[in-house]
């Protein structure tokens, strides 16, 4: 039979957790600095081989019953405050890990449509790693894969010259374009029959 733990022993037993998982977070390869991109982002300290290991991204694993509640919880603060931020990654069918933690460094890596970075799925953990060779002091970015269904809620403003305009997977990139031309095609329909109205005489 298990000893049952103390109340001073049960806080102990958290603080060395977490104070692993703050070690885990934590990365020489770089660091946080303001960002032309959005708020906050993480820049390289020092030249990064294509393919190196960055930083882990850290957070509570969660089943994708609870990661729907908290997105929901996000999605309703977004509504009232316009504070859009989520940091749930998708690890498989049955769990995702919620990195909403202030020392996990590697949530505020901005989203870009070029990204130099790429996050690898490691059993139940997630590790940033360089897609392409990263120059001292360039911003890190990797594709955050949003679902194109969100995509008029995701603007997105990496700058880059093959920027598409809103947070979306990559491989949903022509189902963007489509939708895209869609909502375009009523106003502009509307606009060209505007323009083409003559006046009327009397």
């Amino acid at each position: 039979m298990s000893k049952k733990l103390s109340k001073a022993e049960k806080q102990a037993k958290y603080i060395r957790k977490f104070k692993k998982m703050w070690e885990r977070s934590q990365s020489e390869l770089c660091e946080v600095r303001n960002s032309s991109i959005h708020g906050r982002g993480v820049y390289a300290t020092r030249l990064i081989k294509k393919d190196e290991k960055i930083i882990e991204y850290v957070g509570e694993l969660i089943d994708k019953e609870e990661s729907e509640r908290r997105a929901n919880v996000q999605a309703e603060k977004a509504a009232k405050h316009g504070d859009a931020a989520v940091y749930i990654f998708t690890i498989d069918e049955e769990y995702d890990l919620d990195g909403n933690l202030p020392w996990n460094t590697a949530r505020l890596i901005n989203h870009s449509c070029d990204p130099n970075c790429q996050a690898w799925i490691d059993g139940n953990r997630i590790f940033i790693h360089a897609l392409k060779q990263i120059k001292i002091e360039e911003e890190l970015s990797f594709d955050y894969g949003f679902d194109v269904d969100t995509w008029e809620d995701h603007p997105c403003r990496c700058g880059k010259q093959a920027c598409v305009g809103h947070i979306v997977s990559r491989d949903q990139w022509s189902e963007l374009h489509k939708r895209k031309q869609a909502k375009k095609a009523p106003a502009a329909k509307k606009s060209h029959q505007s323009a083409s109205r003559k006046p009327t005489t009397k």
